[in-house]
């Protein structure tokens, strides 16, 4: 074979391991702090 075809070969090879690759990502959450919001008393301060 050719030089070029051993090449797109090793890239496809290396290109489905790494599409294949099953470790574990880490997952960012933000918490946002629950707040009250006012509510109306019918009295004017």
């Amino acid at each position: 074979m050719s030089k070029s075809i051993k090449l797109l070969a090793m890239v496809a090879l290396v290109a489905g391991v790494a599409a294949c690759d099953n470790s574990p990502q880490e997952e960012f959450v933000i918490v946002e702090p629950i707040s009250v919001e006012p509510t109306y008393t019918g009295k004017l301060k």
